[in-house]
Order: structure tokens, then sequence, then C-alpha cells
């Protein structure tokens, strides 16, 4: 059964930084695409990067762009998302999500109906 475990939510301060981990098990981490979403209150669930593993080639959300860093240690089947200059408004329920690396274009990789597998969330909240 493919699990993924997100942790290292929390609260911070605007300006703050946080990283996130998402650890996958029972999946071919190596030819995936993983991706990260946040689900801010009363908003949809909004992609915010992904990553392939098999090359580490990456895309983000224009929300996201220039503050966050989405990374992969491949030999330890974890993806990493790293949080600089956080807003309150990037509060939200993160979610990491895994895929068949051949399903995730750039096309598609932003879309929640890309991935099948997903992880439990991790809350981070954002104060002013």
């Amino acid at each position: 059964e493919v699990q993924l475990q997100a942790c290292g939510g929390g609260m911070v301060k605007s300006g703050g930084s946080l990283r996130l981990s998402c650890v996958v098990s029972a999946f071919t981490f190596g030819t995936s695409g993983i991706a990260w979403f946040r689900q801010a209150p009363g908003k949809e669930r909004e992609g915010l990067a992904c990553i392939r593993t098999s090359d580490g080639a990456t895309w983000y959300g224009d929300s996201v762009k220039e503050r966050f860093t989405i990374s992969s240690e491949n030999d330890k089947n974890t993806v990493y998302l790293e949080m600089n200059s956080l807003k309150p408004e990037d509060t939200g329920i993160y979610y990491c999500a895994a895929e068949e690396e051949i399903r995730v274009t750039p096309a598609t990789m932003m879309l929640f109906s890309t991935f099948t597998y997903w992880g439990q969330g991790t809350l981070v909240t954002v104060s002013s």
C-alpha cells in the first residue's frame, strides 16, 4: 500500500521559514512526480510545487515562486518543501501527493486530479 507521510508544519510569524517533509513508501519513488498542494480555509486545493524525481526538474505555482523550494532525497524516498518569507496567506493544510512520472507533465502537475496518492496533510499557520 502506497503511503505518504507529511510533517513539519507548525506556527510561524510572517517572514519566517518552515521546512516540510514527505516520506513516500511502497512506490516507485525514483520515477515519480511528487507535488505539494495547499488548502486554505474556504478555498480549493492549490498546487504549489512539483518535482520529477528521475532528473530533479521542478515547477512552481506563481504564488510561491522565489519563496518556496522543492527538493528530493531519492535514497530516502523523501521530498522537502523549504518555505521562506512566509505570509499569512500561506496559512493552510499542506498535502504531498505522488503519481507515476509519465502522468505528470507541465500541463497537469498542478492539478489535483493528476495525483492518485495523497498524504494526510500538515497544518501551517502564519501569523501577522
